[in-house]
């Protein structure tokens, strides 16, 4: 399929009420746009458009999805953006049928996410030589990541008014401009200190609102992060088995694991539906299945 970009108008239109009605993240109004052009362009080399589409198309655009080799997750996610531009269609540009709404979004397989022991984590953390502002840049970064449950575009756009040390705490700006307090422990607070005293301003060519910068004194980039962390876990033997979003995770389990509430975990998270979090309780129950495989006389 041709990757030019595709300049429709029902498209246009779309993109603009889902960022003003619907409000979505930057990120996934991209995912729509990316999804939505490619399905255009698919129409297209049928003879057909947003407003002609029929089931038969939709349900072959998605055969071909499969054939190429997307996750499930990802042909799911493009479903899902189908069916919103067709409602769209039907209530706001008067297409008499939704050609989508008899198709069900296939149910996707929640895999357990990937976690690091805590002995791991705290290896990863403390591999940055901390005498250098790089080093210390990352040490901050990998204890924000795990010791507050960060996204990583979370992290990249924490500005410096954002970080109360006084309360021990990040106000967090998260999907769908939801924003939520982190309490941070004296692991991150220790680092951050550091980071403020020596290392940022070793760095800092000009004023720069974010709290983490690259070499060149510029906001770091979420690649810029996972080169980093890369870096680091290669020497560990962890560079299969780390990466930004694995620390989130591994903030989540290890507060479950030591007997925190869902809802905490929820909260702390910015995650706006609880079913969200519960992934993690599935986790867990899976790390006491092996204790008690280990440890019960009768397991």
């Amino acid at each position: 399929m041709s990757v030019e970009r595709v300049r429709d108008s029902h498209l246009a239109r779309f993109l603009d009420y889902v960022a003003a009605e619907r409000q979505l993240a930057l990120l996934t109004a991209d995912a729509y746009q990316r999804d939505l052009e490619r399905y255009l362009r698919f129409l297209a080399s049928r003879g057909r458009d947003a407003a002609t589409a029929t089931r038969s198309d939709i349900r072959a655009f998605l055969r071909l999805l499969t054939e190429l080799g997307l996750a499930p997750a990802s042909v799911a996610r493009n479903l899902s953006a189908i069916k919103s531009f067709c409602r769209y269609l039907v209530l706001e540009e008067g297409i008499e049928r939704d050609p989508s709404a008899s198709i069900v979004t296939p149910r996707r397989d929640r895999r357990l996410p990937r976690i690091l022991a805590p002995h791991e984590v705290a290896a990863l953390c403390e591999a940055p030589d901390a005498s250098t502002p790089l080093g210390q840049r990352d040490r901050l970064a990998f204890e924000l990541l795990y010791g507050a449950g960060l996204r990583v575009s979370e992290l990249t756009a924490l500005t410096l008014d954002r970080v109360d040390r006084d309360e021990a705490s990040l106000r967090i700006r998260g999907k769908g401009e939801r924003v939520r307090l982190v309490p941070i422990g004296s692991s991150a607070l220790r680092s951050i200190a550091r980071w403020m005293s020596s290392g940022r301003p070793a760095l800092l060519r000009a004023s720069v609102p974010e709290l983490v910068l690259n070499a060149r004194g510029k906001p770091i980039t979420r690649m810029g992060i996972w080169k980093a962390m890369r870096r680091h876990a290669i020497p560990l033997g962890l560079a299969d088995r780390v990466s930004p979003h694995v620390l989130r995770h591994c903030f989540a389990t290890h507060l479950l694991e030591g007997g925190a509430d869902l809802r905490v975990v929820q909260e702390l998270l910015g995650h706006a539906d609880i079913s969200t979090t519960q992934v993690y309780t599935h986790l867990d129950q899976s790390y006491l299945r092996e204790v008690h495989r280990t440890f019960h006389p009768r397991a």
